[in-house]
């Protein structure tokens, strides 16, 4: 069974505007291929082209940082949920 992908705003003219999207997948890595395999173009916006996340992008699996569990080999069960967080620049 996939898990649940949140898609943020800025992404969602890639996704035919939907906010959600079921993904298979057992690892986050995994869950991004197959995101991109549904979604063409949305990998390049969330990873560099070495396939690390951006920097400027997180990723929460039911609400912990990919970055601090194992990073793209961190595991994804069926019903997770997945979390694609954009950072907000901001400044005066």
């Amino acid at each position: 069974m996939p898990v649940n992908v949140l898609i943020p705003t800025p992404l969602r003219k890639l996704t035919n505007e939907q906010a959600q999207a079921q993904v298979e997948g057992a690892t986050v890595g995994e869950v991004l291929t197959n995101l991109g395999v549904l979604f063409p173009g949305i990998i390049e916006r969330i990873c560099e082209e070495t396939g690390e996340v951006r920097r400027f992008v997180n990723i929460y699996v039911n609400g912990e940082d990919m970055r601090f569990v194992e990073g793209l080999q961190t595991k994804v069960s069926d019903g997770d949920e997945f979390s694609i967080v954009p950072a907000i620049a901001g400044g005066r």
